[in-house]
């Protein structure tokens, strides 16, 4: 009893100088002690696997020698290998040979990275830049980034409804609702061409509650490749605008879906210069190749200086919570490439090469499967962008393909470009024949 009484007593000195509260600290200790071996967790139900993540699962167990992994985003060589760039490789040489410490980032981030990052996406000139109107924090990747941004509506814009696209990344679904934010669906796709529905995207945007968060993909729309043209880009801002709408523009494919990194950011510039406020989350997981380390930002462009720092205020405070800090290494790799001129020239030069790897294989699918005389269209597969395709293929077309010919994607027909090698056209073009003419 006296060794009880002292563990109490050390561990809440302040407290148990009261002999009846220590008393009372011992009963509850003894109730909590008397369910030792409890399953505390007996309730808790199985999680089904991630719908992107548990496709890799599945093809890693494949014993096929033809299997093609389509599902993850993630970029593969000629011969399907995981790429590291030439210049990342060189950058994060030198930064080894030269760090000296590894202290804890300020909770906003890499100074350097935060500077560089907001320039490379509003551009250098940028007058929301000179203006001091933009927060930026660094984070965990894209999907970090918008959880930030998720938490701090969920915080400061209690009610408000995020809209997404139908079809949209499916972390999205999850993300906002984790930060107590709720969701609706605006149309985007339209199956019978396999392209934008942009009429009905603009009438569920004008029929959103003013005020409303829209979601927008900045570029290379994820899962389809379908993007707005300059001018539907301009028609939407003009909607967002008469409602009052704040756009929340996720941006994770800058220069790695055309090639360009001017053309690929025009939509969250464009808003920018047309004086919105808005959101617009980074991830340098497919441009630089950063997959693993998880290198992103959240931006807050808002009406003025003030407004700004206090917003970022309550984004360090959030941050600060979720996870303290950010990580190091991915960033000083971005901010060395995009403020050293020579080396942002050789990143360029790698990024080009990969979206137009891409787009080769676009160009040959799409040949093959006019050759083989495939059932249907399958032109939209060169005028959709980045590194998906929305095949339009149906859930047991799709079992057929991962079935039969051990072609793993995701279940809604999206396949990644980015994981096709000219060598596998074929094969991947027979499968889909076969699908499309012996599977409804």
């Amino acid at each position: 009893m006296q060794l009880a009484h002292n563990a109490i007593h050390f561990a809440y000195p302040s407290r148990t100088r009261n002999p009846q509260h220590a008393r009372k600290v011992l009963r509850v200790g003894r109730r909590f002690s008397c369910r030792a071996g409890t399953d505390f967790f007996k309730g808790v139900p199985q999680a089904p696997p991630d719908p992107i993540l548990g496709i890799s699962d599945a093809f890693k167990k494949s014993t096929s020698k033809d299997k093609l992994n389509l599902g993850v985003g993630a970029y593969r060589t000629e011969e399907l290998k995981p790429l590291v760039l030439t210049v990342v490789q060189k950058v994060e040489r030198q930064i080894v040979e030269r760090v000296e410490n590894r202290e804890y980032l300020p909770i906003q981030g890499l100074e350097s990275f935060n500077k560089c990052t907001a320039e490379l996406l509003f551009g250098k000139d940028s007058k929301v830049l000179a203006d001091g109107r933009v927060a930026t924090l660094q984070s965990l990747s894209g999907t970090g980034s918008l959880r930030v941004g998720a938490a701090f509506i969920g915080r400061f814009m209690p009610g408000t409804k995020v809209y997404l696209s139908n079809p949209t990344w499916g972390n999205h679904k999850s993300i906002f609702p984790d930060a107590g934010v709720d969701f609706e669906m605006y149309r985007y796709f339209k199956p019978e061409t396999r392209g934008l529905d942009f009429e009905g995207m603009i009438a569920d945007i004008e029929g959103a509650p003013a005020g409303s968060v829209i979601l927008l993909h900045g570029c290379a729309h994820n899962p389809t490749g379908v993007d707005p043209t300059k001018e539907q880009w301009a028609k939407i801002a003009d909607v967002c605008e008469a409602k009052g709408h704040l756009p929340f523009f996720d941006v994770a494919y800058q220069g790695f879906a055309t090639g360009d990194l001017l053309q690929d950011s025009f939509a969250p510039r464009y808003f920018a210069d047309r004086g919105f406020e808005m959101f617009v989350a980074q991830s340098y997981s497919k441009n630089l190749g950063l997959y693993s380390d998880r290198v992103g930002a959240i931006n807050l462009v808002c009406k003025d200086s003030e407004s700004k720092e206090r917003s970022m205020s309550q984004l360090k405070k959030i941050a600060r919570a979720l996870y303290s800090n950010p990580p190091v290494q991915g960033a000083r790799i971005v901010a060395e490439i995009l403020s050293d001129e020579k080396l942002f020239n050789e990143w360029y030069e790698e990024l080009k090469g990969m979206a137009g790897r891409i787009k080769k294989v676009r160009g040959e699918l799409v040949a093959e499967l006019k050759a083989l005389g495939t059932p249907g269209d399958w032109s939209f597969i060169n005028d959709q962008i980045g590194m998906f395709s929305y095949t339009g293929l149906t859930s047991t077309q799709v079992e057929n393909m991962t079935n039969k010919h051990s072609i793993f994607m995701t279940f809604d027909g999206r396949i990644s470009l980015a994981g096709l090698s000219s060598d596998k056209v074929k094969y991947l073009a027979n499968a889909i024949d076969d699908s499309v003419r012996n599977v409804k």
